[in-house]
C-alpha cells in the first residue's frame, strides 16, 4: 500500500495504449491510491468508461456537463483534487494542445487548472514521436515544470519497431511511488510541532468564546510533514475533522488556549521546528461561572484576561537550529503587520493570509498565501490547502537543506 491516501487523477486520451489504463488503475488502487479518471470522448472508442469506473470505484469524467440534467463537472475542482495528474496515454494531439494552451475538452481544461504536478506518458507511432513538432511540444511542457515518462522502444501498433510505446503500467506506478513517497522522506529523524484549529474559552458550562477556524490548514501541514518523513505532534483545538491514522502524526486534542500552551510547551525542547497554524484566542474569561448564567434585563459584562502567546514564548527560547513558522490573518496593512509579527515572535517566516482574498482562509478548502521573510515576499496563487501545505513545507525543506 505504498500509495495509501494519495489522490491520483488519471487522464486517458485516444490511443491504442488506452487499454493499458485498466491495468494502471488496478495497480494504483491495489497500492492504496484513490483514483479518478478523465477521458476524452475519442478515448471511449478504445476502452469503455464502465471498465475504468468499475476498477477505480469512482465515476469517469468525460463531458463538461450532463446534457440530460445540466449537472456541471468542474474542471477546477478536479484540478485541485489530485496529488498528481497522470496522463496515460498522452497522444501527440493532446500533447500539442497542452503545450499551446488549448482546452477544447474536459481533460485539457483540467490540465490548465491543475494545481498539482502533471506526469505525461507519451504513446504514438515512432515517426510521430520523433517529429520535431512533438519533440518541441514535449520540451515546452518540460519547461512548464511537467514531468515526462519517456516512451519505450518496441513493437508498435502499426507493426513498426521503435520508440513510441507507452511505458508499462508497472513502471508508471514505480515512478509515482518514488515521486510521491520515497523522494519525499527528506525529513526523516526530524520532529515537528504543529498547532491547528480554534480554541474555546469558557464563559460558563454551556457557553464559550471561539472563532471560525476549521483546522484544515494545520492538519494539511501536519500530513505533509509526515509525508516527508517527519514525526509530528499535532496539537489541535476542537475541529470537525475526522482524525486519520497517518504514520508519523500524533494528535493531541485540547480545548482552551492555556491547554494548548501547556501541551506545546512540553515539546519545545525536543522539536526541530514548530508551525503555529492554530487560531488561538488572545483573551479568556477572568472569572468563569460554574453555573449557567441566566438572562435578565441588565447588560452582561465579561472581564477578559490575556492568554499566553504560544509562538512568542517559543520564540524567546528557540535555539538557532530550530525553525519557527507563524501565520498572520490580516484585514488591513497586511505586509507591515506580518513583518512586525515576524520580528516580535522570532519567526523564520510568516504565512500571510488576507480576509480580502476570495475563497481563502476560514472554512474553505482553498487558500491563498504570501510567505513573508525579513527581506523578501513570495506570493502564491489560490490552491487547495493540501497544495498550500506543500508550498509551506517546501520552504521548510530549504531551511534545513535536506
Amino acid at each position: 500500500m505504498k500509495l495509501k491516501s494519495k489522490k491520483i487523477l488519471l487522464g486517458v486520451t485516444a490511443g491504442i495504449a488506452a487499454y493499458k489504463a485498466a491495468i494502471l488503475v488496478r495497480l494504483l488502487v491495489k497500492n492504496g491510491a484513490e483514483v479518478k479518471v478523465i477521458m476524452t470522448k475519442a478515448a471511449c472508442d478504445f476502452i469503455t468508461p464502465l471498465t475504468l469506473s468499475t476498477l477505480s470505484k469512482n465515476p469517469v469524467y468525460i463531458d463538461f456537463f450532463d446534457p440530460s440534467t445540466g449537472e456541471w463537472t468542474s474542471h477546477v475542482e478536479l484540478g485541485m483534487w489530485g496529488d498528481v495528474f497522470v496522463i496515460a496515454p498522452a497522444t501527440a494531439n493532446e500533447i500539442a494542445k497542452m503545450a499551446n494552451g488549448l482546452c477544447d475538452n474536459l481533460l485539457t481544461a483540467t490540465y490548465l487548472s491543475a494545481k498539482c504536478p502533471t506526469v505525461l506518458c507519451p504513446a504514438m507511432d515512432l515517426d510521430m514521436y520523433a517529429h520535431k513538432a512533438t519533440q518541441e511540444n514535449l520540451s515546452k511542457l518540460l519547461s512548464f515544470g511537467n514531468h515526462i515518462i519517456e516512451a519505450e522502444s518496441g513493437e508498435l501498433a502499426s507493426g513498426l519497431i521503435g520508440q513510441g510505446r507507452m511505458s508499462e503500467p508497472e513502471s508508471i506506478v514505480d515512478f509515482l511511488i518514488i515521486f510521491l513517497v520515497d523522494v519525499q522522506k527528506k525529513l526523516s529523524g526530524k520532529v515537528f510541532l504543529v498547532t491547528a484549529g480554534p480554541t474555546r474559552e469558557p464563559i460558563d458550562p454551556v457557553r464559550y468564546i471561539s472563532n471560525h477556524s476549521s483546522g484544515k490548514m494545520g492538519y494539511a501541514i501536519a500530513h505533509s510533514l509526515a509525508a516527508h518523513g517527519a514525526k509530528v505532534h499535532l496539537v489541535s483545538g476542537p475541529v470537525n475533522i475526522k482524525p486519520e491514522n497517518i504514520d508519523g502524526v500524533e494528535i493531541h486534542q485540547v480545548s482552551s488556549a492555556s491547554e494548548m500552551f501547556e501541551k506545546c510547551k512540553s515539546y519545545f525542547s525536543m522539536i526541530d521546528g514548530a508551525i503555529f497554524a492554530a487560531a488561538v484566542a488572545d483573551y479568556s474569561v477572568k472569572n468563569v461561572s460554574t453555573q449557567k448564567i441566566k438572562k435578565d434585563d441588565n447588560e452582561l459584562e465579561i472581564q477578559l484576561v490575556k492568554n499566553p502567546d504560544i509562538a512568542y514564548e517559543f520564540g524567546k527560547i528557540k535555539r538557532q537550529e530550530q525553525i519557527s513558522v507563524g501565520f498572520a490573518l490580516e484585514t488591513q496593512d497586511e505586509l507591515n503587520n506580518a513583518k512586525a509579527k515576524l520580528v516580535k515572535k522570532n519567526f523564520d517566516f510568516v504565512v500571510l493570509n488576507s480576509t480580502n482574498d476570495e475563497n481563502a482562509t476560514f472554512g474553505y478548502d482553498t487558500n491563498k498565501i504570501t510567505i513573508v521573510y525579513p527581506h523578501k515576499n513570495i506570493e502564491f496563487g489560490l490552491k487547495s490547502k493540501n497544495r498550500v501545505a506543500e508550498d509551506i513545507v517546501n520552504e521548510i525543506l530549504k531551511r534545513y537543506s535536506v
